[in-house]
C-alpha cells in the first residue's frame, strides 16, 4: 500500500506539472503574439512614404474585399431572411402572436445581429485566407524583404490599405446583407403564402429603432477591423514553406471567427445596457 501511495503522489505531482507547463507556455504565447501584433499595427499606421503607392493600393483592396464579395454576401442574406421567416412563421403556429410579426422578426434579427455577424464570419473565411496567403507569399518568396531593402515600410505599404478598405467596404456590405435578408424574408413569406403583403411591410414599420442601425454600423466596424488585421498578422510573419503557408491560412480564419464572435458579445454587453 505505501508503495502504491507513493506512485499516486509522483503522477499527481507530475500531471500538477505539467499542467502548470502548459498553462505557462499557453500564457507566454498569448502575450508574445499579442505584443507583436500591436507592434506591428503600431508601424502599420505611421505616415505614408509616397501617398500616390498607398491610394493604388487602397483602390485595389478596396475593389478586391468589397466588389468582389458581393455575390457571396447577396447569396447567404437571401437564405438568411428566408429562414429567419420561414422558421419563425413555424414558432407562430396555434399562438396569438399576429402574423405581421414575421417582418418585424426579420428585420430586427438582420440588422442587429444576422447581417453583421455572419456576413463578417464568411468574410473572414474569403477575405482573411486571401490576406493571409496574399502576404504569407510575399514574405516566403522574400518579397518583403526586398521591399524593405529599398526603404518601403513593408508593414505600412501592406497592412494599412487592407485596413482602411474593409472598414470602407465591409459596413456597406452588411447594410447591403441587411437588405437583402429583408427582401429573402419577402420572397420566402409573401410569395411563399406565409402571410401577405400589407402584412410583411406592417411588420418591417413597427417598432423600427435607428439605435439599431447604428449598432449595426458599429459591429461592422469593429469586425473589419478585427478580420484584416489578425489576417494579415498571420500572414507577415508566416515562416517555412507552403504547409506553413497553409497553417497561416487557416489560423487568420479561426482565430478571425473567434474574435468575432468575442468581441459581437462585448458589443451587444455594451450597447443594449
Amino acid at each position: 500500500m505505501p508503495q502504491i501511495t507513493n506512485i499516486l503522489v509522483v503522477n499527481l505531482e507530475g500531471n500538477r506539472n505539467q499542467f502548470l507547463y502548459i498553462l505557462f507556455h499557453m500564457t507566454f504565447n498569448f502575450f508574445y503574439h499579442f505584443g507583436r501584433y500591436v507592434l506591428l499595427l503600431k508601424t502599420a499606421f505611421s505616415r505614408p512614404e509616397k501617398f500616390s503607392m498607398y491610394w493604388k493600393e487602397t483602390m485595389r483592396q478596396m475593389d478586391d474585399i468589397g466588389v468582389g464579395s458581393i455575390v457571396i454576401i447577396g447569396i447567404i442574406s437571401v437564405f438568411i431572411g428566408a429562414v429567419t421567416s420561414v422558421q419563425f412563421a413555424y414558432q407562430l403556429d396555434g399562438t396569438l402572436v399576429p402574423r405581421w410579426y414575421i417582418g418585424y422578426i426579420v428585420r430586427d434579427s438582420a440588422i442587429i445581429e444576422l447581417a453583421p455577424t455572419i456576413s463578417c464570419l464568411v468574410l473572414a473565411g474569403k477575405v482573411g485566407s486571401n490576406i493571409a496567403a496574399e502576404i504569407g507569399g510575399m514574405r516566403q518568396k522574400e518579397h518583403i524583404d526586398a521591399m524593405e531593402i529599398m526603404g518601403v515600410n513593408t508593414a505600412s505599404y501592406l497592412v494599412m490599405p487592407k485596413i482602411i478598405a474593409a472598414l470602407i467596404m465591409i459596413p456597406l456590405l452588411v447594410c447591403l446583407a441587411a437588405f437583402i435578408s429583408i427582401m429573402g424574408g419577402y420572397i420566402a413569406s409573401v410569395l411563399g403564402g406565409l402571410i401577405t403583403h400589407e402584412e410583411y411591410l406592417r411588420g418591417l414599420r413597427a417598432f423600427f429603432t435607428d439605435y439599431n442601425v447604428v449598432m449595426m454600423i458599429i459591429k461592422a466596424l469593429v469586425f473589419a477591423f478585427i478580420l484584416t488585421s489578425v489576417s494579415a498578422y498571420q500572414g507577415y510573419y508566416v515562416k517555412g514553406g507552403s504547409i506553413e503557408l497553409g497553417q497561416a491560412s487557416t489560423q487568420a480564419v479561426v482565430y478571425s471567427d473567434i474574435l468575432i464572435l468575442f468581441a459581437d458579445y462585448v458589443i451587444a454587453l455594451l450597447l443594449t445596457q
